[in-house]
């Protein structure tokens, strides 16, 4: 019920209080910005650790407000750069892989596609509860944007299907889940990479761009790179990397809006060899 301003003061609020009442979190986040950014000072990577947890805060508030986003709301709240690279993607009628990581509010570039018209599809996990799970499953059917169950018994043939019929089909590759993967250089050391979203890509012609979203001086801001149109022989370990390498510089440039608290680069077993570079 709060307007969208109240919703981020409030989420900020949660983000200084989640802060100071989850150390375990505060430290992970401050170890792996340490393993990633040795050239900042303490200062400065605490300074980051803290708007990590206020970025989070803002973005679980914006995500409970995201109902009532529309199509006169996106254009006064949201910018959007490079969405010639995106159409252009989308209008060669192949499908396209939409690959980005936890950066800013996905959630909300997912919902901003879909308002555009664009039919937008997302491969997502299920939530450990399932009320929250319906709520951003309901939530995200609400902007067009349809969830694909990650595990779930019908998700290959609907990730299949999504292609075939020329849509978007977002993937994050950002996180060491457990999935098949390759290790590629993530901030100068090696990272457990799912190669799945490359190999599928590959194989089945679609078009691959890279998309991120930014929270930036009161405004979601919105950037497409340039798409990139793999073929047959491509190697899906190279791909990986490349996308891997645009995450980061991402991340590079606004690093208190991804998730440090993740163990990114913790070993996998079954990885694939790193892809030469």
């Amino acid at each position: 019920m709060l307007p969208l301003g109240g919703a981020r003061s409030v989420g900020l609020l949660i983000g200084r209080l989640a802060h100071r009442v989850v150390p375990r979190e505060r430290e992970k986040a401050l170890r792996n910005l340490s393993l990633a950014l040795p050239e900042l000072s303490d200062d400065a990577r605490s300074r980051i650790a803290r708007s990590v947890f206020l970025n989070l805060g803002r973005s679980l508030l914006e995500i409970c407000w995201l109902p009532k986003l529309d199509e006169a709301t996106l254009r006064t709240t949201t910018t959007i750069e490079g969405l010639e690279h995106f159409q252009a993607a989308v209008d060669r009628g192949r499908g396209v892989v939409l690959f980005t990581g936890h950066c800013g509010n996905w959630e909300w570039m997912a919902s901003a596609i879909g308002l555009l018209g664009f039919r937008m599809n997302v491969i997502a996990r299920e939530s450990y509860d399932p009320r929250l799970n319906d709520f951003i499953v309901a939530s995200r059917a609400a902007q067009s944007v349809k969830t694909i169950g990650r595990g779930s018994a019908s998700s290959a043939r609907e990730i299949l299907q999504t292609l075939k019929n020329g849509d978007v089909l977002g993937v994050l590759i950002d996180q060491n889940i457990k999935a098949e993967n390759v290790m590629v250089p993530f901030f100068g050391r090696p990272a457990p990479t799912p190669i799945g979203p490359a190999k599928l890509a590959i194989r089945s012609g679609a078009a691959v761009i890279a998309g991120f979203i930014e929270f930036q001086d009161g405004k979601q801001c919105i950037r497409f790179q340039q798409p990139i149109f793999p073929t047959r022989s491509d190697d899906p370990a190279a791909l990986t990397a490349t996308l891997t390498a645009a995450i980061e510089k991402q991340i590079r440039h606004a690093p208190e809006q991804w998730v440090w608290m993740h163990e990114r680069w913790k070993a996998r077993k079954g990885h694939l060899p790193s892809p030469e570079m």
